[in-house]
């Protein structure tokens, strides 16, 4: 019998296929677009599992080497290379290079500079200067996104300039690389709609990528990272902003970009139902309702060669719980990288550099003391962020949380709708653990699964903890069936709750990532259990030996999205680092040489496929990965 595998990542669907010897394993692509919200939603969680879980788990990343494959292990390399680099090489692929959204130059921020290309250039300079990267050094006829639409097709509209034009030692150079003229993508299969999953999607993965640029310093004069002392040591002679000055570029880019997003988001993009452009700010709470809108149709124009969006009209005007959660936590990760309150004593002093008024503004004065009732609206990064994650935060609580039964509900229109999807709950943990951990001033980013007590203790990160332990009860009390497995979702009326019968992998390995993050909100061990049990659950009742990894009904096909490919990196990061065996715990499934076994196949099967054009990572930059020209020149 042929077994299929279905599935969908970083642009599109594929179906695999086991033979019916089980000889060889076959992987059809069905649907190449790509979907911004899942796959940098799928990109943040394999950046989460590259190097900071290999790292994590002991690996010295320093003898990590592109051209040693599998080296030294083959979950090293998949790690720390990899699906490292995979979210890294997306993401400039999308925000740089694509032109799959407006330009940055037809953005808000640089309408306040006067909006032509010339005073985009000179804040280009600004951020160059910032980290000590050579302004002629960056790649000519880049394309920054002021933000992303909805869908498209990653296919290239003209022919990509390959000739060669330098050599970096043995290393062949080709034109693209230096000029990214030739890499646009066709606008055939655009969607030009603004979606708020879409902008969270890549505002998620601008911000994490950020803040691993810019945690550090470095010297002038021999790009080493150093340790930042004082928040104005890169004003002292010999020092930059960012690790290094080509990290440090990025990084300052990516910020740009991100507070254009945000800036757009808090100003176009809200809505009272009657009108988009809904003022808000800080104080809001939600009992005069504002939200953003789950699709919004673009008019857009050329101006100065590039596009922009004219105008913005509500083409589905409800609030959706994903769309919630997928704002709430990239802006909680902002407020964290950007915050600037006197009270957070633990703050990075790298990022306070940042902040600082160069290369971006300082945020104002009643926005840094500890009383956070004064809060103002602004358009500086902690101000943006400040007010999108409280909006997001109060509208899961006003809006989508049905207290009758303790959990979040789908949907919004004016009424609260009865539907429950599984994935979002468990999406929505993790998303409320980083706004809790923000607020209290305690550690995000790459350390945001760390279990961890104390900080601000604020108002708002202690209702957070409330509705974290709310939701993670309703899972624990209601979706788990017979076989130990969750169900896809449940409508809820009244007091009563019915089950959905499905038991997908996004699912479970969702729920896994969602119970590690109220664990490590909470320290509640009972989550932490549960998971366990969840995980040997999966293993026991989903394992399909003959693809090589899991499948919702093993021996039947099963489809995988962009969602199933996050959740499971993301699940199985949380089975290595919060739910192994420890102390005199013994479970066979939840040893470490057994998930890492697990990971490995996962990975090589779905992620990078039996050949270079089946997995669901489809193409590739030039570095780390990729086109990465192995050994000496060719």
């Amino acid at each position: 019998m042929t077994r299929n595998l279905k599935r969908t990542l970083v642009t599109g669907t594929l179906i695999i296929s086991a033979s019916a010897t089980g000889a060889q394993t076959l992987v059809e692509v069905i649907d190449h677009r790509h979907d911004p919200a899942g796959s940098f939603l799928a990109y943040t969680e394999f950046e989460l599992s590259g190097e900071p879980l290999a790292e994590a788990l002991g690996l010295d990343l320093d003898v990590l080497d592109p051209d040693a494959v599998d080296q030294p292990t083959r979950f090293d390399y998949i790690t720390g290379i990899e699906s490292y680099e995979y979210s890294e090489e997306a993401m400039y692929a999308l925000d740089y290079q694509s032109g799959m959204g407006p330009h940055l130059v037809n953005g808000p921020r640089n309408r306040d500079r006067g909006g032509e290309m010339d005073a985009l250039g000179r804040r280009f300079t600004e951020l160059a200067n910032s980290v000590g990267y050579p302004v002629t050094e960056i790649p000519l006829n880049m394309y920054p996104l002021s933000w992303p639409y909805q869908l498209g097709s990653p296919e290239f509209a003209e022919p990509v300039a390959v000739s060669e034009v330098d050599r970096d030692g043995d290393a062949i150079i080709p034109a693209y690389f230096r000029d990214y003229a030739s890499l646009r993508w066709t606008d055939s299969d655009t969607v030009k709609e603004a979606s708020p999953a879409a902008l969270g999607g890549l505002l998620l993965k601008e911000v994490m990528w950020s803040q691993d640029f810019l945690g550090g310093l470095h010297t002038t004069d021999t790009d080493e990272e150093v340790e930042a002392d004082s928040a104005d040591q890169d004003q002292r002679d010999g020092f930059a902003l960012g690790v290094s000055s080509v990290d440090g570029l990025n990084g300052v880019i990516l910020t740009e970009l991100s507070l254009d997003k945000m800036h757009d988001l808090l100003t176009r993009m809200t809505y009272d139902g009657e009108s988009l452009g809904a003022p808000i700010d800080p104080t809001y709470d939600a009992s005069s309702p504002v939200w953003f809108p789950h699709r919004l149709a673009v008019e857009s124009e050329e101006r100065l060669g590039v596009e922009s969006a004219t105008a913005l009209t509500v083409a589905d005007g409800a609030s959706y719980l994903r769309d919630s959660w997928m704002l709430l936590w990239p802006a909680a990760e902002m407020l964290a990288f950007s915050d600037q309150r006197s009270a957070n004593e633990s703050q990075n002093p790298a990022f306070r550099a940042v902040f600082d008024g160069k290369p971006f503004a300082a945020t104002p004065k009643a926005n840094r003391d500890a009383n956070s009732d004064n809060d103002v609206f602004g358009t500086d990064a902690f101000s943006l962020a400040n007010t999108l994650a409280r909006m997001a935060f109060r509208n899961l609580n006003a809006l989508h949380f049905d207290k009758g039964v303790g959990t979040l509900v789908d949907r919004w229109d004016g009424e609260r709708g009865g539907d429950v999807t599984t994935y979002d709950l468990a999406y929505s943990l993790v998303a409320l653990s980083v706004f809790q951990k923000a607020q209290d001033a305690l550690p995000v980013g790459y350390a945001g699964g760390n279990t961890s007590d104390g900080g601000l203790g604020t108002q708002l990160g202690q209702e957070a903890l409330k509705l974290i332990r709310h939701q993670a009860d309703f899972i624990l009390a209601h979706l788990e069936g017979e076989n130990g497995l969750m169900r896809d979702g449940a409508t809820v009326s009244g007091s009563s709750v019915n089950l959905e019968p499905g038991q997908s992998l996004d699912t479970q390995f969702a729920v896994l990532r969602g119970l590690g993050a109220a664990f490590s909100a909470t320290g509640d061990r009972r989550y932490r259990d549960a998971a366990r049990d969840l995980f040997i659950a999966i293993d026991r009742e989903q394992y399909d030996p003959a693809i090589g990894t899991w499948a919702s009904v093993p021996g039947t096909p099963t489809e995988h999205t962009l969602y199933t490919a996050a959740a499971i990196s993301a699940g199985l990061r949380t089975a290595l680092l919060q739910l192994r065996n420890v102390g005199a715990e013994s479970a066979p499934k939840l040893e470490v040489a057994h998930l890492v076994a697990r990971h490995n196949q996962w990975f090589r099967t779905v992620i990078n496929g039996p050949t270079t054009n089946q997995g669901m990572q489809m193409a590739e930059w030039l570095g780390d990965s990729g086109e990465h020209r192995f050994g000496a020149a060719p």
